[in-house]
């Protein structure tokens, strides 16, 4: 992790594009997993830097040990009228020529560094998630409107209900956010060959199945409504559990939950796994209960793993899981949706693999991750006028 203001080297030959990164922290989520797998992919063809706003986070240590030039400006709360100069003189030091701020306060600062840079630095938006519920201050629309949307170059979203949210909700003009879809690895993830060999080797049992949900223990996610549509089902589904895999501030308020609906022997928390394509093969089905979501990455590795999904009908799940070709979509908040969708796939084997399989299909067909990287790249290329 080099000093902000520390130039990293001499007169610049064309060579590879200098492409700084801006995020929050770099945490274990969506957003900031595509910035790593871009700088990974893109090795030779892109000079990275990465600009975090507020820690490093450990995807930010991962990288800082591969030795990624990362700059973290210890955001104060508010606003830090201090991070847009500093990220200025950051970006001038290494020569930046591409600036890309994933989400808004990212890119509110580094909109303030563009012009203590004389403009140089093409500058990137891109859209990922959506607050919910999703409004802004008039004040924030116009600025947005009249001066923030000038100053972006190009202005991208993982989504198309991202892309609305910006247009309809922020105020940017519509006509100009281009949708680059989030994409995985899809080769690390499929059906196993023998799918009670796979649950042996995450420690589960072989004669069950699993209802899986990879998220973050948070409020956006909704686990309640999750818990509450299996417990209704459960008794319906004598041999079937719940893998609750991730954690959060509300871990214990979740598991509290699950006594309370008196089925705590019924769902297992996992905690943060780092075998997650494994026990995606290891399990019969995916839900997702979130209230809102734009494009979830491990809704996208479950369908590469041939689950079936179960999930809210909100934000993005829409544009990835069509209702009854690759998975059953119900209301947020909804447990008696969430608990009939689940009785579904778990008590219809044939609606469960036609749904799994057209899952996976779908996944290879539209969501791979070398053709997102390769759109961004494509983008910074033609931004840096090679």
């Amino acid at each position: 992790m080099k000093p902000e203001g520390e130039p990293v080297g001499g007169p610049r030959a064309r060579g590879p594009i200098r492409v700084a990164f801006v995020v929050h922290v770099m945490q274990v989520a969506g957003a900031e997993v595509l910035v790593r797998e871009t700088i990974r992919r893109l090795k030779g063809r892109v000079a990275p830097v990465v600009f975090c706003l507020d820690a490093v986070g450990r995807i930010g240590e991962e990288l800082v040990a591969e030795g990624v030039d990362l700059v973290c400006f210890g955001r104060r709360p508010g606003r830090d009228w201090r991070v847009g100069q500093r990220l200025a003189r950051a970006a001038r030091a290494r020569d930046v020529e591409v600036i890309h701020a994933h989400q808004y306060t990212p890119f509110f600062y580094a909109a303030l560094a563009k012009p203590l840079c004389r403009f140089r630095p093409k500058l990137i938006l891109t859209e990922h998630g959506r607050h919910y519920p999703d409004r802004v201050s008039p004040v924030r629309r116009a600025v947005n409107r009249l001066a923030l949307d000038r100053m972006a170059d190009a202005v991208t979203a993982c989504c198309r209900f991202s892309a609305d949210g910006l247009c309809r909700t922020d105020g940017f003009a519509g006509a100009r956010i281009g949708v680059i879809e989030n994409g995985i690895e899809v080769d690390s993830y499929g059906p196993p060959a023998d799918k009670a060999v796979a649950k042996e080797e995450v420690g589960l049992e072989p004669d069950r199945r699993y209802l899986i949900h990879v998220a973050r223990h948070h409020p956006v996610k909704d686990q309640a409504t999750l818990l509450r549509g299996f417990a209704r089902a459960a008794p319906d589904l004598p041999g079937a559990d719940l893998l609750m895999v991730g954690d959060g501030p509300l871990r214990g308020e979740l598991e509290s939950l699950a006594v309370e609906l008196r089925v705590p022997d019924r769902v297992k928390f996992l905690g943060v796994r780092t075998d997650i394509p494994d026990l995606m093969r290891a399990a019969d089905a995916f839900a997702l209960t979130s209230v809102s979501e734009a494009a979830s990455l491990t809704l996208l590795e479950a369908m590469a793993s041939g689950l079936p999904a179960v999930v809210t009908a909100v934000g993005g799940n829409p544009e990835i899981v069509r209702h009854e070709r690759e998975g059953l979509l119900f209301p947020r908040g909804d447990a008696a949706g969430c608990a009939a969708a689940v009785r579904r796939v778990f008590g219809d084997p044939d609606l469960a693999a036609r749904l799994g399989a057209a899952g996976r299909a779908r996944a290879v067909e539209r969501y791979q991750l070398a053709r997102t990287v390769e759109a961004y790249y494509e983008l910074y290329r033609r931004l840096a006028g090679r």
